[in-house]
């Protein structure tokens, strides 16, 4: 019989879904998170206060930090925390007076560096520069060359040197920071000051303001390979002709100077080889004595500055003579644990490690122009009690690679200092904060920091994408289970789960839980793809990233979603794209990795093809020369034949990174749309360091009204300080449940249809499978548990450093929607009955033979989502085919 539909007890939206304070808080929202034009400086800014209308105010938003206690712990007290707002007041005075200075026309500048300013400001300019790029550079030479009157009562503060050093004969040394936000043209800044300080001092070589030789330092071989473009002796394919930084009748004498470019590494003093034999043999170069305390343990590591020898390493190195025992300490049974040594290296004099970094060409000169970039990496650390240390990092390793890394860095730059002289060194960072430290200054700002231009001002000019955090879901809880996803799954899981006092969680239990979120957003990473397919010439597919806490999670990850192989209890993940069916559309990288290739001194070729893998993800092929031919980066030509391999971009197809730690910093893929967390972050630098990954921008075109379009990137799991809204702690009500009537229509009953009445089919069935159903207990879908739907705002902070909801810019829903549109409730039942078929045929104990046993599970399944399954909206049953359920 024909039927028809109607709505019994009124309708319902297309989805319901509780969210607290929805509707006040929908009147906060603002349109508009991009005010500015990125090439001028800000007009507006978006001033937020808790509770209050945001205010569109005029002028450029005020320097300023947020500080929060070191001793609180981001990870469990997120939004809790109050920042306390603090002017950075020397910055906003030097800009003040920089903006005078330049209205009047630079007064006190060299006639080189006026031609330059002029040059980099001049109408009609092919590549305009951003305002921060300016701002940067002009604050630098304000410092440099203002006359005196401008630069009245600013006193940039230094970086203090301890008493032992300066009894070694070492000094400070002057020090600039620029703070710079991810993607806002850090390497541009460095060309145009490395070509100001050159042509100055090439026009007068008597004015000591200035370096004809600039050393840039950056913190891995990645950034460096990238930098060699500040090279003048490139010529035309230098920055300086490709950004259009110097003029053309300028460039020879720009080749006077010498830019050279290094990694922190080399800092470290090496040991000496005289004809093969080592320096502990010949006692070549130069003694180093160092006192410390070694534990013997069944494993020989180092872990948070502390040694660990087995006792048998231990005994051979006191035998051979490089280690003296100074002190022993052992157990009552006699069993060494503990001892005091000396140990002794010869290594490389300062004056051997000077002249290997400079460089014979360099010569002797003095009076070196440093650059740092990602200078966050570069001050002197005063090592922080365990506990402490705890707070800032959140993995062994970690703490000591920040610590050595700053540590060699520091150093190096002081023997430059002592032997030549450094005339000031700049530091560039999105984040030039102090970590390892105690006291006050953790958390806090290099006090040298003389301007900026930080993450929210860089997203109110359109510079980088907008990352859109979860600021709501459907548990009602004060902060979102997804925003900070390991803080989210811990508390669930059982102690053996849990992995005891240093949480090494088991795998398969966090992506028992973790399964939501990545399916959710990794359902939207399918939408995003087969968006830009339709609608984008570019060809280069979203990058999807995930951080996790160590190798054990990567590895199990890693092949759930490349290889399509589940742990046990966790179901399929079914994201096609994911999988590496004949390409390589997901790769995996080890903090080992990132680590051995940062040096440049890769142990094997994997690695290095690795390294040359995550370098190019996100390009489709190599630059070319002017004849079209490829240009390869050093060493992959060889490297690509010797493992027999395509000689294309190996980055080109990846999809979806499975990493350990950060990834590396100077990793400028352009694509990334999609970010998870899954490990602890302990300081809101980390936070803004793995967001960092994913903030540059893909399409720099401007609109008709002079701004970069808004391009965005969700995170998940990765807490940024977040505002407590009040919500209801109960969480989200029933749902009214949406009722039809269906009945027929008696005007149609000419069109009824008959079919005939088959009762069944039966079977005789010796072996039959039978559910006492009293006894199965019910399912209840419970989004207050697990959240299906999540709201996501776009990062920007109110009067207390916090993500606010009452900022600029959209709510986005994030929902399971698109995830549950590609699945069928069939797929489910018969997923079910495969996998438990399979699982009693491998019992010794039944009897029943697969083809029989497999349609009485699907039945049995069947009625087991019809009737014992609760499925509370916004959840769906279709949910089923996530875990844990």
């Amino acid at each position: 019989m024909p039927t028809s539909t109607e709505p019994s007890g009124g309708g319902r939206p297309r989805r319901q879904c509780y969210k607290p304070d929805r509707h006040p808080m929908s009147g906060y929202e603002v349109p508009e998170p991009i005010l500015n034009s990125p090439f001028d400086e800000p007009s507006e800014h978006w001033h937020i206060v808790e509770g209050e209308m945001p205010e569109r105010r005029p002028g450029r938003r005020p320097a300023m930090y947020f500080y929060r206690d070191p001793k609180a712990k981001p990870e469990t007290e997120a939004g809790r925390v109050v920042g306390i707002a603090i002017e950075l007041t020397l910055v906003n005075r030097i800009r003040e007076q920089v903006k005078k200075w330049r209205l009047e026309g630079y007064p006190g500048v060299t006639r080189t560096t006026l031609e330059l300013l002029h040059w980099w400001r001049r109408d009609g300019r092919a590549q305009r520069f951003f305002f921060a790029q300016l701002d940067a550079v002009e604050t630098i030479i304000f410092l440099t060359e203002a006359r005196a009157d401008y630069r009245q009562g600013i006193e940039v503060p230094q970086e203090e040197i301890s008493e032992d050093k300066r009894n070694d004969g070492f000094a400070g040394f002057r020090r600039y920071a620029s703070k710079m936000a991810t993607g806002s043209g850090k390497t541009t800044v460095m060309g145009m000051l490395a070509a100001w300080s050159i042509l100055n001092k090439v026009n007068d070589r008597s004015d000591a303001r200035f370096s004809d030789v600039v050393l840039i330092v950056c913190p891995n071989v990645t950034i460096k390979n990238r930098l060699r473009e500040l090279d003048p002796e490139g010529g035309e394919a230098s920055l300086y002709r490709l950004r259009d930084l110097v003029p053309a009748h300028l460039m020879p004498s720009l080749t006077q100077g010498r830019v050279l470019v290094t990694n922190w590494h080399v800092f470290e003093p090496q040991a000496i080889q005289t004809g093969g034999v080592g320096a502990r043999v010949n006692k070549a170069g130069v003694e180093v004595r160092t006192k410390e305390t070694i534990t013997i343990s069944a494993k020989t590591t180092t872990a948070r500055g502390t040694r660990y020898l087995t006792l048998e390493d231990f005994e051979r190195q006191v035998a051979a003579g490089l280690l003296t025992v100074l002190d022993e300490e052992r157990e009552k049974d006699g069993t060494l644990k503990k001892v005091s040594v000396e140990s002794r290296r010869y290594v490389e004099s300062d004056t051997a490690l000077v002249n290997r970094i400079l460089g014979r060409e360099v010569g002797g000169k003095q009076n070196i122009l440093v650059m740092n970039d990602e200078a966050h990496h570069a001050y002197r650390i005063v090592r922080a009690e365990r506990s402490e240390e705890d707070d800032l990092f959140g993995e062994d390793e970690e703490a000591e690679d920040f610590f050595k890394e700053a540590t060699v860095w520091v150093d190096g730059l002081d023997r430059i200092q002592k032997l030549r002289g450094i005339n000031f060194c700049l530091d560039l960072s999105a984040t030039p904060y102090f970590l390892g430290r105690v006291g006050q200054d953790t958390n806090r700002p290099f006090p040298w920091v003389v301007s900026d231009f930080g993450l929210i001002d860089a997203i109110e000019s359109g510079l980088v994408k907008i990352p859109q955090l979860a600021v709501r879901d459907t548990t009602g809880k004060d902060i979102p289970g997804y925003f900070n996803i390991w803080h989210w799954i811990l508390p669930q899981l059982t102690p053996a789960e849990r992995g005891g006092k240093k949480a090494n969680p088991k795998p398969e239990a966090i992506l028992k839980y973790a399964h939501h979120p990545i399916a959710m957003l990794g359902a939207l990473w399918e939408q995003e793809r087969e968006d830009w397919v339709a609608s984008r010439e570019d060809s280069r597919p979203p990058v999807f990233i995930l951080v996790c806490k160590n190798t054990q999670i990567a590895k199990v990850l890693y092949e759930w979603l490349a290889k399509d192989r589940a742990p046990t209890g966790i179901p399929p993940v079914k994201l096609e794209g994911f999988r590496n069916n004949g390409r390589q559309n997901t790769i995996r990288v080890d903090s080992k990795v990132v680590h051995e290739s940062d040096s440049g001194e890769a142990k094997n070729d994997e690695v290095r093809w690795m390294r040359f893998t995550l370098d190019t993800v996100g390009k489709t092929a190599w630059p070319a020369d002017r004849v079209g031919r490829p240009i390869y980066p050093d060493g992959f030509k060889e490297l690509a034949d010797k493992l027999e391999r395509p000689e294309y971009p190996p980055g080109r197809d990846v999809r979806c990174i499975v990493s350990v730690g950060m990834l590396t910093e100077g990793w400028d893929c352009n694509t990334v749309t999609h970010i998870i967390g899954l490990r602890p972050f302990m300081s809101q630098l980390l936070c803004e360091q793995v967001v960092g990954r994913g903030l540059r921008r893909a399409n720099y075109e401007v609109s008709p009204d002079g701004k970069l379009t808004e391009e965005v990137a969700k995170v998940f799991g990765v807490p940024f300080e977040v505002i407590p809204f009040k919500a209801n702690p109960q969480g989200q009500p029933q749902p009214r449940v949406k009722r039809h009537h269906v009945h027929a229509i008696p005007a149609k009953a000419q069109f009824e249809i008959t079919f005939p009445r088959v009762e069944g089919y039966t079977q005789a069935l010796r072996n039959k499978v039978t559910v006492d159903w009293a006894t199965v207990p019910s399912l209840v879908l419970e989004p207050g548990r697990i959240p299906p739907e999540v709201d996501m705002k776009g990062l920007h902070v109110n009067n207390t450093g916090r993500l606010s909801l009452s900022g600029p810019g959209r709510i986005d829903d994030v929902t399971l929607n698109e995830f549950r549109a590609k699945r069928r409730m069939q797929e489910l039942v018969f997923d079910l009955a495969k996998t438990l078929a399979r699982e009693y045929v491998a019992q010794k104990q039944c009897t029943i033979p697969l083809h029989k046993l497999f349609p009485q599970l699907t039945g049995i399944i069947q009625l087991y989502l019809d009737k014992k399954v609760e499925a509370r909206p916004p959840a769906d049953k279709k949910d089923l085919f996530l875990a844990p359920y």
